[in-house]
C-alpha cells in the first residue's frame, strides 16, 4: 500500500478576483481573511480526502486551498492510502447514505475492519504530522474514521459530508449507524443543506456550506467560441476536421498555456454531432446516483424524435477515479442500453469517457463541451450539490435538474434553470428538453438568470467566507477552548 499522500496547490492571490468579484465585494473577503489570520496563529489548516483527481472534491480543494495559502494561511492536503476492499465498502456507504442498497453487500463488523484496518496505517502518518491547536477538515465518509484520535492529539476536527438526502429510509439508516461511531466526537459538521445531517448529530453543531467554484480554472475560464469547437473537434466530441488554426489553448491554474492533445474515447453510430446541431450533454462520474440511462431512455423516448438534437453522456476514463469501483459497471449498463437503442435514435447518442491522465487537460474539454452545450442536465436521482449544475450555469447554459438535494439550491425554477420534480418522471425531463430546444428566448433567459445566481451565490469567496466564520467564530474561540463550542 502506497503512503499517505500530500498533494501540493500553489499560493494564489485573491487580488486576481477584483475583476470577477469587484471592488467592494473583494474587499469584504480580504477583511474577512485579515480578521482570520491572527485567530489561527499559526495553526495549521489540513485537509483529508480520498482522492486528489475526479470529482468535485478534489476539484474544489485545488481552488480552495490555492486562495487560502494566497492569504497566508498555512493549509495542506493529504489524500489517505487505500486499495479495492476499502473503496468497495466505502462506495456502497456512499450509496446507503443517498438511500438505495449499492452492490446490495453489507455494512457489518467484517467492513468495520477493513475500513479501520486501512486507515490505520493513514492516521499513523497523520499523527506525525498534526499539532495540537491545529484545524484538521476530514471529507466525506472515507476519512470519518480518523476523527477520535486526532481529537485526541489536541485537533479541532470537523467533518465535511458532501454527499447527503433530505428522505430517510432502511439504507440511510444503516450507512449513518455505520459512520457514528467514527464521527460523532467531531467539534463541527459541514453539509450543503443542513437537512443532510442525520439525527443523532447535535444541530448547534451542523453548519450549511456550498460548493463553488473558480472562475479561473481551466473548467471555468473564458474559452473563445473558435477555441471551444477546435477543442471538442480535436479531441473528437464533434465533427470536423482539426486543422493549423486554431489551436485548442487554454491556461493552467498557474497561467502558463497548454493544447488539449488527447481524445475522448466515444462510442457512437457514425460521426460526432455536427457542431450546428443542438447539444444536450451531462457530464458527471460513471455512478448509479447520477441516473446516465435514465437521461439517455428520456431522451430516446421524448426528444430524439421531436427534434434534430443529440445527447451526449460525458464521464471520466472509468481508470481515473480511484475510489470509485462502480464506475465501470456503470458504464458498462450504459453501453448495453445504447447497444438496444433504434438505429436511427442510437446515431444522435453519444457516450464519452474523457482522458484523465492530465487533469488540467481534462477541466478544459469539460469547459469547452459545457460551452458548446444547447442545454446542460443534471437527471440525478440523489445529489449533495452537483458542482456541475453551477459550472453550466456559471456559462450562461440553461440548465435541467431535478429537485433534490443541492440541485434545488442552485436553481430557480423558471428562473435560473428548469426543476425536474420526480427524479424519475421520463416524460417530465423530456418535456422541460423540449420546452428549452424549441424555444430560443427561454433558453436566453435562463442562461442569464442562471450566469447572475453563480455569480452571487457560488464564487470561492463566498465560500471560504463562510469556513473562515466557522473558524474563527466557534472552533477557535474562548468557548471553544473552555469545551463550550458552538458551531452554528
Amino acid at each position: 500500500m502506497d503512503r499517505l499522500q500530500e498533494v501540493y496547490v500553489p499560493a494564489l492571490p485573491p487580488q486576481r478576483l477584483r475583476g470577477v468579484l469587484g471592488p467592494a465585494r473583494l474587499g469584504e473577503f480580504l477583511a474577512e481573511a485579515a480578521a482570520t489570520l491572527p485567530v489561527l496563529d499559526q495553526r495549521a489548516v489540513l485537509n483529508v480526502n480520498s482522492t486528489a483527481t475526479g470529482g468535485g472534491v478534489a476539484e474544489m480543494l485545488h481552488t480552495l486551498l490555492a486562495y487560502t495559502r494566497g492569504i497566508g494561511i498555512d493549509t495542506r492536503w493529504f489524500v489517505v492510502s487505500a486499495e479495492s476492499d476499502f473503496f468497495a465498502v466505502t462506495k456502497r456507504l456512499h450509496n446507503h447514505i443517498y438511500g438505495f442498497s449499492g452492490d446490495g453487500g453489507p455494512l457489518g463488523e467484517e467492513e468495520h475492519k477493513i475500513y479501520a484496518r486501512t486507515l490505520a496505517p493513514n492516521l499513523t502518518e497523520m499523527l506525525a504530522i498534526v499539532r495540537p491547536g491545529d484545524v484538521v477538515l476530514l471529507h466525506d465518509p472515507q476519512t470519518a474514521g480518523l476523527t477520535s484520535a486526532l481529537k485526541d492529539a489536541g485537533a479541532q476536527v470537523v467533518w465535511r459530508c458532501h454527499i447527503g438526502s433530505d428522505e430517510r429510509n432502511e439504507f440511510s439508516d444503516i450507512g449513518w449507524s455505520f459512520l457514528q461511531r467514527y464521527v460523532e466526537r467531531a467539534d463541527g459538521f459541514v453539509f450543503s443543506r443542513t437537512s443532510f445531517a442525520p439525527e443523532w448529530m447535535p444541530r448547534y453543531k451542523v453548519v450549511p456550506i456550498r460548493p463553488s467554484l473558480d472562475p479561473f480554472s481551466p473548467k471555468n475560464q473564458e474559452m473563445d467560441p473558435d477555441i471551444v469547437r477546435s477543442a471538442l473537434v480535436h479531441a473528437g466530441l464533434l465533427a470536423g476536421k482539426t486543422g493549423p488554426e486554431p489551436v485548442p489553448v487554454f491556461r493552467r491554474r498557474d497561467g502558463s498555456p497548454l493544447r488539449v492533445d488527447r481524445h475522448a474515447d466515444v462510442l457512437q453510430s457514425g460521426q460526432a454531432p455536427d457542431p450546428d446541431a443542438p447539444l444536450v450533454v451531462q457530464i458527471s462520474r460513471w455512478d448509479a446516483m447520477k441516473d446516465m440511462p435514465g437521461v439517455m431512455k428520456g431522451f430516446a423516448d421524448g426528444v430524439a424524435l421531436e427534434t434534430d438534437a443529440h445527447l451526449m453522456l460525458a464521464g471520466p476514463s472509468v481508470a481515473g477515479v480511484a475510489d470509485d469501483p462502480e464506475g465501470a459497471e456503470v458504464l458498462d449498463a450504459c453501453t448495453r442500453q445504447w447497444r438496444a437503442l433504434p438505429h436511427a435514435i442510437r446515431s444522435r447518442v453519444h457516450l464519452a469517457c474523457l482522458p484523465m491522465r492530465d487533469m488540467e487537460e481534462n477541466a478544459a474539454i469539460v469547459n469547452a463541451l459545457q460551452r458548446h452545450a444547447a442545454i446542460v442536465t443534471q437527471k440525478s436521482l440523489a445529489e449533495g450539490f452537483g458542482l456541475t449544475v453551477v459550472e453550466a450555469m456559471w456559462k450562461r447554459r440553461p440548465v435541467i435538474g431535478t429537485a433534490i438535494g443541492g440541485i434545488a439550491d442552485q436553481i430557480v425554477d423558471g428562473e435560473s434553470g428548469l426543476l425536474v420534480q420526480d427524479p424519475n418522471d421520463l416524460e417530465e425531463f423530456a418535456g422541460a428538453v423540449r420546452r428549452i430546444l424549441k424555444d430560443p428566448l427561454l433558453s436566453a433567459r435562463l442562461g442569464k438568470g442562471a450566469f447572475e445566481r453563480a455569480h452571487e451565490r457560488f464564487l470561492a469567496d463566498r465560500h471560504l467566507e463562510t469556513w473562515a466564520h466557522l473558524i474563527r467564530g466557534d472552533l477557535l474561540s474562548e468557548r471553544a477552548e473552555t469545551g463550550q463550542s458552538v458551531v452554528a
